[in-house]
């Protein structure tokens, strides 16, 4: 008898949108969505959101070298 067979991929394919069912929910309830009767944000989402995009950025911009530091630059002659 084989491991993949049409029972086992249907039980996996249903464990599998079960799984995904249950991490949604979990992610949706871990972030802070709203204020509580009003569509306005919370702020700090807005803030952790913002925080997170800077430091993105400096990281990306690190990772790619786009900072003054260049092989061979002596910093001894300022």
């Amino acid at each position: 008898m084989s491991i993949f067979n049409k029972r086992n991929a249907l039980f996996g394919w249903v464990a599998w949108l079960a799984a995904k069912r249950v991490v949604k929910k979990k992610a949706r309830a871990a972030v802070p969505g709203t204020v509580e009767g009003s569509r306005k944000p919370n702020r700090p989402a807005l803030v952790a959101g913002v925080m997170a995009a800077v430091g993105a950025l400096a990281f990306w911009r690190k990772s790619s070298g786009g900072g003054s530091d260049r092989a061979g630059h002596d910093h001894s002659e300022h």
